[in-house]
């Protein structure tokens, strides 16, 4: 069955557990800011945004999935080649490699599965690589099959366009890694900073109550608390956006 990579249908356990985790932050926010769980029921609003940003999330973690086995499938295929196998019998040994190494159940490993499968009713290898680069939604991915499409009805070296193709797939997947290493330490200080105002509003209501106590259960106080929330979203999504670069 064909996959469209740019849509994800969540099973019912995934959306429990996001239902559960919003609740809970809504639950704490409304403590910290309000003294009140009944200040979850306006966020609860917020639920359809917070539940589209966790799916765009986990397609971006499908997305880069497939494209590391998508690597190690080309360059099966490569070794294949030069090895002497023709190009279809060169899909069928990568698709062993790419079983071998993630399992039956791989994300490529099924793309491979569903190649061989239409390749036997006479599909195209042209247009099964080319298809899988338009669901896939990845530039390198639709950039290959455009490649190996054109090569194929030109008659070229298709052996070493595949190897050069993979090779600088390889060179601009390994450059974004090193990026995201580097970017590693200031998410992880971007989260930690985030976490801090919710810490010391807690301290303070568990330590010194008698503090915080004014800006509860009336209307000053709901409105400061507002304001403060709402500096406090503005900073925390402004920080995500600086250290959550597209590659």
């Amino acid at each position: 069955m064909e996959r469209d990579y740019g849509i994800l249908e969540l099973t019912g356990k995934e959306k429990g557990k996001l239902i559960l985790l919003y609740l809970g932050i809504c639950a704490m926010v409304s403590w910290l800011f309000y003294h009140s769980f009944w200040a979850v029921l306006p966020f609860l609003l917020g639920f359809p945004v917070f539940l589209k940003k966790q799916k765009e999330k986990k397609i971006r973690e499908r997305r880069e999935e497939l494209l590391t086995e998508f690597l190690t499938g080309i360059h099966a295929v490569a070794s294949a080649l030069d090895a002497g196998y023709s190009m279809e019998n060169a899909l069928g040994e990568a698709l062993k490699e790419t079983e071998k190494i993630y399992g039956a159940d791989g994300v490529f490993t099924e793309e491979l599965r569903e190649m061989e499968r239409k390749r036997n009713l006479n599909q195209s290898l042209e247009s099964l690589w080319t298809d899988l680069g338009k669901r896939s939604g990845m530039e390198d991915i639709e950039n290959f099959g455009e490649i190996f499409q054109v090569a194929r009805r030109s008659g070229g070296n298709l052996k070493e366009i595949i190897r050069s193709t993979a090779d600088n797939i390889s060179r601009k997947t390994e450059t974004r890694r090193e990026i995201e290493i580097s970017l590693a330490s200031k998410k992880m200080e971007q989260k930690i900073m985030s976490a801090v105002p919710f810490f010391i509003l807690a301290y303070v209501d568990l330590g010194s109550s008698e503090f915080l106590e004014g800006l509860y259960h009336n209307t000053f106080g709901i409105l400061l608390m507002t304001v403060c929330l709402g500096l406090y979203l503005i900073a925390f999504f402004w920080g995500r956006r600086i250290v959550e670069i597209d590659i």
